[in-house]
C-alpha cells in the first residue's frame, strides 16, 4: 500500500494537483481542532464544518483526548503561541473505537504480537502504568468534558484562549455542544 501511495504522490506533484491546497501555515480562522483519528472524520469533519485547507490546525489522536503534558498539549500551545490560534474546539464523536477499550486486553494483544514481558516491565519501571495508558473511556461526553478541563486548567495555556467541547455524529456530521448533550441525559 505504501508503494502505491508513493506512486500516486509522484503523479499528484507532476500534474500540479497540489495548487488548490496551497495555504499559509497560519490558520485563517485562528482555530485549532483536537479530534479523533477515526477514518470517518477525515473528510466528514471538514465538510460538516465548512473548513478548507489553511483554515484551521487539526490535531488528531485516538479518542481526541489529552493528558497534561502529552504531544497534543505541546501542539496546541505551539498553535496558540506561534500560529495565532485564539480558539480550540475539542470534538469527540459517536461510535468511537476508544470508548470501552480495556488496557488489559491490549496488553494481551501486545504479547500475542511478540512484545516481551521484559519490554513492558521496562516501561512500567519508568513509572508508566501501561494498562491505564491503554485504557479507553466509558463516555464520549465525559471524555470531551475532561479534555476541555485539562486544556483550560493547564498552567501554560493562556486564559484568553476560548476552549469548547463538542460531539460529532460520525454518520451525519451533526455537531452538538457537549454540555447540551450531557444535560439531555
Amino acid at each position: 500500500m505504501i508503494d502505491e501511495l508513493i506512486k500516486y504522490n509522484q503523479q499528484f506533484v507532476e500534474k500540479r494537483a497540489y495548487e488548490p491546497y496551497v495555504a499559509s501555515k497560519y490558520p485563517n480562522k485562528k482555530l485549532a481542532i483536537l479530534t479523533c483519528m477515526d477514518t470517518r472524520l477525515t473528510e466528514l469533519l471538514p465538510a460538516a464544518l465548512g473548513i478548507k485547507n489553511g483554515d484551521v490546525n487539526i490535531i488528531k489522536n485516538a479518542g481526541g483526548v489529552e493528558d497534561m503534558y502529552g504531544s497534543v498539549m505541546r501542539s496546541l500551545l505551539i498553535a496558540v503561541l506561534t500560529l495565532g490560534v485564539e480558539e480550540i474546539m475539542v470534538i469527540g464523536h459517536t461510535d468511537c473505537g476508544v470508548q470501552g477499550m480495556i488496557g488489559e486486553q491490549l496488553l494481551k494483544k501486545l504479547k500475542e504480537r511478540g512484545i516481551q514481558q521484559e519490554q513492558m516491565d521496562s516501561i512500567k519501571n519508568r513509572g508508566i502504568d501501561l494498562e491505564n495508558w491503554l485504557n479507553g473511556f466509558d463516555s464520549v461526553e465525559q471524555s470531551v468534558e475532561d479534555t476541555v478541563h485539562v486544556l483550560k486548567s493547564h498552567p501554560l495555556m493562556p486564559s484568553d484562549v476560548e476552549i469548547k467541547g463538542f460531539i460529532m455524529d460520525s454518520t451525519t456530521g451533526l455537531l452538538q455542544d457537549v454540555l447540551c448533550v450531557k444535560n439531555r441525559k
